[in-house]
């Protein structure tokens, strides 16, 4: 099959198991069983795709499936935790109360169906990375390509490490974490989410997909200005004292040293 037929496939795939979980959220009652998969979903992706090409560099084939797991299930399993015993995130239970006794089925197409979208659309570098079987040895660009995963994998790794920290301690109750990698930038772990699809783009590029680049233009465009930063920040602005202080200080998303 070729690029067009494999990734028209993945779409069929995701909209599959978005269905699925659409169900298991009726029954649940909570729409927010979505969040953890997001990275989930993306691991089954790439190990679909690394399936159904087996003309691909197997060196470049397996370095992207394996990036790609590390990221998407540490996210799963943190969300998952994170989320453990909360019920339904607070975004979904608006909806839940704005949409009413349409919410059933509303919910699959405002939900379900645009984060399925969204997965398969931002999800073609993890195919154009494997489906050539040239260059037919690892580049700089795959190297370049760990070295931006690594950097990007610290920060969100770290970010959400010691957000859970800070929480846990109740004399923190409140307060704003700004110092470790925080310290940086207002949202380490968008960064580093962000910075770990352009680490996926340069294994693709490798491999002569410079045409996926929409990938993590619009991974980084919904991290930065839509679902990540501006949307936590409408939130953390009115509640948090000293927030001012720190946005005046500290970058928003890419990691610098501290304003004086």
């Amino acid at each position: 099959m070729n690029f067009l037929q494999l990734y028209l496939s993945a779409g069929l795939l995701i909209l599959g198991l978005m269905t699925l979980l659409w169900l298991l959220s009726l029954r649940l009652k909570d729409a927010s069983i979505v969040d953890p998969f997001w990275g989930s979903g993306f691991v089954i992706t790439a190990w679909f795709y690394f399936a159904l090409t087996p003309d691909g560099f197997p060196a470049r084939k397996w370095l992207i499936v394996l990036l790609t797991t590390v990221w998407g299930l540490r996210l799963s399993l943190y969300l998952l935790w994170r989320n453990h015993g909360k019920g339904e995130d607070f975004r979904y239970r608006a909806w839940r109360q704005e949409e009413g006794s349409r919410w059933w089925w509303f919910s699959f197409f405002k939900v379900f169906l645009l984060q399925g979208v969204l997965m398969w659309i931002i999800s073609a570098p993890l195919l154009a990375a494997q489906i050539s079987p040239t260059p037919a040895r690892i580049t700089l660009l795959d190297d370049l390509a760990v070295v931006i995963w690594a950097i990007g994998f610290f920060f969100e790794a770290m970010g959400d490490w010691q957000l859970a920290r800070f929480k846990a301690n109740p004399a923190n109750k409140g307060k704003l974490l700004t110092t470790g990698v925080w310290r940086y930038t207002r949202h380490p772990n968008y960064f580093g989410d962000a910075a770990q699809w352009w680490g996926f783009y340069s294994i693709a590029l490798a491999a002569g997909g410079w045409f996926t680049l929409f990938s993590p233009l619009l991974m980084t465009y919904f991290l930065r200005y839509v679902s990540g930063v501006t949307m936590l920040e409408k939130s953390l602005k009115p509640a948090k004292p000293g927030y001012a202080e720190y946005v005046a200080r500290t970058n928003a998303f890419i990691p610098w040293f501290p304003k004086k």
